[in-house]
């Protein structure tokens, strides 16, 4: 009995990572317009090394060892943003899959992120 116990817990055990690797897994889905902006305002999304929070208002901060300000939009189907002093927008394809997201350069270059709501 109680190796089938032991047994059950194991098998469980195994479910639970098995459907945990298949979520982490999914594939990114590409966002347009509006779906980026719902996506990012108010929220803030984690980097291995750096955090950025996008605000309703239009305004973003990114801490990488200090606070940098700068301005953020979606342009017909990109997020775009611009960091002062420069006055040029760059902007990047949006995709996701749950709670994360990837900004895709023109380049084609890559930047992960996990996704919290709020500060």
């Amino acid at each position: 009995m109680r190796v089938l116990r032991g047994l059950r817990a194991l098998t469980a055990t195994f479910v639970v990572f098995s459907a945990a690797g298949a979520w982490s897994e999914e594939a990114w889905t590409p966002l347009e317009g509006a779906a980026i902006t719902v996506l990012l305002i108010d929220k803030t999304v984690t980097y291995p090394t750096a955090t950025q929070h996008f605000y309703a208002s239009g305004r973003t901060s990114y801490t990488h060892g200090r606070e940098s300000w700068g301005y953020w939009e979606v342009r017909a189907d990109q997020y775009c943003s611009q960091w002062p002093p420069a006055d040029g927008w760059a902007c990047y394809d949006v995709l996701t899959r749950p709670h994360e997201v990837r900004f895709v350069g023109e380049s084609g270059d890559a930047t992960d992120g996990q996704l919290k709501a709020g500060n």
